[in-house]
């Protein structure tokens, strides 16, 4: 797999460069004056992204639930490199394994505008969807802006962002035929100006429900809306535990419907990740000067992968 990048205003001016010299443009940033900080933290970059499997095919997740088929225009992360994304490169706290990430061909983790999809399964039961139309949406999102700011006041105490839920970015709706609840979260963490974009989605299984967070930052939205119905389609859960194969005599309904889905407090308590599945995506880029060194850093690893 190919997956190069231009990043930031390095691929702008590159953009606009005569085909003949781009090669000569790449040498004559490939090695900028770097700080002893920044030299640091380019040896980690190739040091993590070269540690990472970037998978595609048919990738069964951990659990026997649910698969993937990953196209070429998306790759799969492994749960453990998928923890390295979200705590190491994007610095959340420490919670539990995912089942993986999906982020788009073409980028990395490490891009400024990069985005990724975490994957969860909840098995607390089939979740009755009869009260989809009664559900007033307003009065769950001041229920969980108050949740929030508890969860805000426990972030700071542990050395960690503060964090405000902003509004919707997009009002919760639901599709009755596909079984899939979409919307998504504005969040400000601390004093970034760039504010968080946590897109959510939730498929609805026999025996619980599959876990879909796009992470990114707010101007990736109308990205992330063209994306969404690729990423749905390459998760589906496997025989045996689709929603249309409920059995009322031997399965278990959940005990909740709909609205705790958004409200994210059941997921939470049930092993999903930690807090109200409010994730933070901020990369440590702390050498502006260097998106050559950087561009070079991930060609090298693309030359490396197997074609």
């Amino acid at each position: 797999m190919i997956f190069p990048r231009f990043v930031g205003i390095a691929g702008l001016l590159l953009a606009l460069l005569p085909v003949g010299s781009i090669a000569q443009a790449l040498d004559d940033v490939a090695e900028p004056e770097l700080t002893e900080e920044q030299q640091q933290y380019m040896a980690w970059a190739q040091q993590t992204w070269e540690g990472m499997t970037p998978r595609t095919g048919t990738v069964e997740l951990p659990g026997g639930v649910a698969s993937l088929e990953v196209p070429e225009s998306f790759y799969y992360l492994s749960p453990e490199d998928s923890k390295v994304v979200l705590e190491e490169i994007w610095g959340n706290p420490e919670s539990e394994l995912t089942l993986g990430m999906l982020f788009p061909a073409g980028t990395t983790p490490f891009d400024g505008d990069s985005w990724g999809v975490t994957i969860e399964y909840s098995e607390e039961g089939y979740i009755r969807d009869d009260d989809a139309a009664e559900i007033n949406y307003d009065d769950l999102l001041k229920d969980m802006q108050a949740s929030v700011r508890e969860e805000s006041e426990h972030r700071v105490d542990n050395g960690y962002e503060s964090i405000s839920l902003l509004g919707w970015a997009e009002p919760p709706y639901y599709d009755a035929g596909q079984k899939k609840l979409y919307w998504a979260k504005e969040l400000a963490f601390g004093d970034l100006e760039t504010n968080t974009l946590n897109y959510n989605i939730r498929v609805l299984g026999r025996k619980g429900v599959l876990v879909l967070n796009f992470i990114a930052g707010m101007p990736e939205l109308d990205d992330i809306k063209q994306s969404r119905d690729a990423v749905l389609s390459i998760a589906s859960f496997n025989p045996g535990y689709r929603y249309e194969e409920f059995d009322p005599e031997i399965d278990k309904v959940a005990a909740y419907g709909l609205g705790a889905l958004v409200t994210g407090k059941v997921l939470a308590k049930t092993g999903a990740l930690a807090g109200l599945l409010l994730l933070l995506k901020k990369v440590w880029v702390v050498i502006p000067l260097a998106f050559g060194a950087l561009f070079k850093l991930f060609r090298r690893r693309d030359k490396n992968e197997p074609q």
